[in-house]
């Protein structure tokens, strides 16, 4: 525990926690970009223990809680097909589609299954011939390298009878958003440490350089934060806009080349539907040409969709961050994580999520903004 400890010491904490209230002469609005960094937050009590007035706003940074409803419907639609085994990581399983979710129509009867890789979707389509095999592939940048990999994978093992329902999302695009929205209250990013360990962070600099806005990449551990936190003020009190490395000892500029050549073999960059932000342009990934017969949408015709978000979720408003979960009138009350009525409270990354596990209370009224 040596090197998680380490990166927990409540003392350095409480040191990062003063130097940051010595430095802040204004109370700046900071946004982190991934879900594990807010539940390290929230789970920490970082965010109610920043100098009065500054503010952590919880950014789309849950990949499950960002995938389209759309395609949830058509995973639903292509599960409750015979001879097809639907698999996926175990939290999408519980996000709730138009009709449900796909552990439901499990119980229901169809073949669906967790994996923890999705070379183990490969396996399964390599061991049984006889059944169609689809991987739900959703998340950031983190995930495109597995994914492409198994792709690779199963046209080194000739396999006819399996295939991905993507759903990538690019960081970069999202933060550009958010910034040029007219509602935009966020003044620095916290991005998230192991994008930029695949990535690198050359795409942020575009950013910080146009929108004048600092940008931190940190890990995930309370110290991580709180010195990425003091880097981003000590930037924003110093009038400079820059990409700084907090998580040096994980990431490097250019990132991992090798994960990025795979993925731009296998993939390519086209529009994307993202949960609570709409339709952003070059924000997602596809399945390129030359790999278009593992492309599950294609593959699978499921007619027309009519999706229909849930009418008491905010969970639209909490991904950018304009509400926190305690604002929503359902939160804690119809909504809970064994009752969820949005992806937000059902991933391990969700915002809602973390503010049920950390015991935080709605709030009586809504007061129509973050206070």
């Amino acid at each position: 525990m040596r090197h998680l400890d380490e990166y927990r010491d409540p003392l350095l904490a409480r040191a990062l926690l003063e130097e940051t209230a010595a430095v802040a002469t204004r109370p700046w609005r900071l946004m982190e970009v991934c879900g594990g960094q807010t539940h390290t937050l929230v789970r920490q009590g970082i965010d109610e223990l920043l100098p009065a007035g500054m503010r952590m706003i919880h950014g789309p940074g849950c990949p499950v809680c960002v995938t389209p409803l759309e395609v949830l419907d058509r995973a639903l639609a292509i599960a409750a097909r015979p001879g097809t085994v639907l698999t996926s990581f175990g939290d999408i399983l519980r996000v709730p589609g138009t009709q449900g979710d796909l552990l439901t129509q499990r119980a229901r009867g169809a073949d669906v299954r967790v994996v923890y890789s999705p070379m183990d979707a490969v396996e399964i389509a390599r061991r049984e011939p006889e059944r169609e095999v689809v991987f739900l592939a959703v998340g950031f940048e983190t995930t495109a390298p597995a994914n492409a990999m198994a792709v690779l994978h199963a046209e080194r093992l000739g396999l006819d009878n399996f295939s991905m329902l993507v759903s990538h999302v690019l960081v970069p695009p999202a933060m550009t958003t958010l910034l040029e929205s007219p509602d935009c209250e966020v003044q620095a990013f916290l991005a998230a440490g192991h994008v930029c360990a695949v990535m690198g962070w050359t795409a942020y600099e575009p950013i910080a350089a146009r929108y004048k806005v600092p940008i931190v990449i940190t890990g995930f551990e309370p110290l991580d934060l709180l010195e990425g936190i003091l880097m981003a003020v000590r930037q924003l009190e110093q009038g400079r806009a820059e990409v700084e490395n907090q998580y040096a000892r994980a990431v490097r500029r250019t990132g991992n080349t090798d994960a990025q050549n795979a993925v731009r073999r296998v993939f390519e960059i086209t529009d994307q539907v993202w949960r609570g932000l709409g339709p952003l342009p070059d924000s997602g990934l596809r399945l390129a040409g030359a790999f278009a017969r593992y492309d599950a949408a294609l593959r699978h015709e499921v007619g027309t969709l009519r999706t229909l978000e849930h009418p008491d979720c905010i969970a639209g408003a909490v991904l950018t961050g304009s509400r926190l979960p305690t604002h929503c009138p359902a939160y804690g009350s119809s909504c809970t994580p064994r009752t969820p009525l949005g992806a937000p409270m059902v991933s391990a990354e969700g915002t809602c999520a973390a503010f049920h596990a950390a015991g935080r209370q709605a709030l009586a009224t809504n007061p129509g903004s973050p206070a």
